[in-house]
């Protein structure tokens, strides 16, 4: 049986936890293991943002890290039983708004945080 494909973005204002939604969602569908979700937490120690560790996973490149912030698209894969799924991370600043445009336009549905 062939899974349908379906294409997610999570879209939403600055600071209101988009990419900690998706790396909770990647973790807890076995796509992040535990070792890296430690590996993670340790990091948002270190950064004096403990909260922030599911964020971290999505959030990779350094200026992400540093500002606590999404300024480029991420697409993540996850898999159900009956679906796979790519999911977009967007950024929610307005700073960055064209690549919050480009992820919408490349998704079949999206989710409003």
């Amino acid at each position: 049986m062939s899974k349908d494909l379906i294409s997610l973005v999570v879209i939403g204002h600055h600071q209101h936890g988009k990419s900690t939604t998706i790396g909770h969602l990647l973790h807890e569908t076995g796509a992040v293991s535990q070792g890296e979700l430690s590996k993670h937490e340790r990091e948002a120690v270190e950064l004096g943002r403990p909260a922030s560790k599911f964020a971290l996973i999505v959030d990779a490149i350094n200026v992400e890290r540093e500002r606590g912030m999404t300024v480029d698209l991420k697409l993540w894969k996850l898999s159900t039983d009956k679906n796979e799924f790519t999911v977009i991370d967007t950024p929610g600043s307005r700073d960055y708004i064209k690549n919050t445009m480009t992820g919408i336009s490349q998704a079949d549905s999206a989710l409003l945080v």
